[in-house]
């Protein structure tokens, strides 16, 4: 029920939550793949556009994951319809799998629209579709659980904000989106090893390419593990109540 009303939310204003994104990320590709194609080359074969065209699908999967789950509880505990929620029998199993479950939904819908739109500009490519698949739905999870942690915390949109503003998109963006880490000084390349984001970037470009810059069973544990870890925390601030009950 709490599933198919979150998904149900995002789904009614689809042109917000799924076709604007794509757009954004559209737009992303023309201004760096024109400017910098044929002045980059990143991986041997490979141009520069090819190269962008999967670090904005993660992109983008990330980023509407992480939205999607924040925004719909904060907007719960803004309206008041929070407490109605709380008077139904669900566990916190229930509420994780459910607002995390619509994020994830949402991030792969938009990361796959992005993904069909730049199949104008890019020849499709898929060297390891397995990977491709485990990185995306790992990025989603981690970002949806992220979500969620984030509108626990929050009690308004400003503090949302502050969170998605200061932490999520710095982290995106700093992941190897735009750039291979081996372009970077060394001491940048080190602080970017430390973000587990570019674990899901990196790995996930390695199922279209076959190459990385890190070995893509390294970056599976990473994700793996990042997932767990705020897995673990979200849940038991669930089963406790923290800013929902208190």
């Amino acid at each position: 029920m709490l599933l198919t009303k979150e998904v149900l939310r995002f789904w009614r204003v689809a042109t917000q939550t799924i076709a604007a994104p794509v757009l954004t990320s559209v737009l992303y590709l023309l201004i760096f793949g024109h400017v910098l194609q044929g002045r980059v080359q990143v991986y041997p074969g490979v141009g520069y556009v090819a190269f962008l065209v999967p670090g904005l699908v993660m992109m983008s999967v990330l980023q509407n994951a992480f939205a999607n789950s924040a925004s719909s509880l904060v907007q719960s505990k803004i309206m008041g319809n929070l407490v109605f929620l709380l008077l139904t029998p669900l566990n916190a199993w229930h509420w994780f799998i459910a607002y995390v479950g619509a994020a994830v939904l949402r991030g792969l819908m938009v990361g796959v629209g992005v993904y069909l739109v730049t199949l104008w500009y890019a020849p499709p490519q898929a060297a390891a579709l397995g990977w491709i698949l485990a990185f995306a739905v790992l990025g989603a999870l981690l970002m949806g659980v992220l979500g969620l942690l984030a509108g626990l915390w929050a009690d308004k949109f400003d503090q949302m904000a502050v969170f998605q503003n200061f932490i999520v998109m710095p982290m995106t963006f700093l992941a190897g989106v735009f750039y291979s880490i081996h372009t970077l000084p060394a001491v940048w390349q080190t602080v970017s090893r430390f973000n587990p984001f570019f674990y899901m970037i990196d790995g996930f470009r390695y199922g279209f390419f076959g190459v990385s810059d890190v070995s893509p069973w390294f970056s599976l544990g990473v994700a793996v593990v990042s997932v767990l870890a705020v897995s673990a925390l979200t849940l038991h601030l669930l089963k406790t109540g923290y800013k929902l009950r208190n």
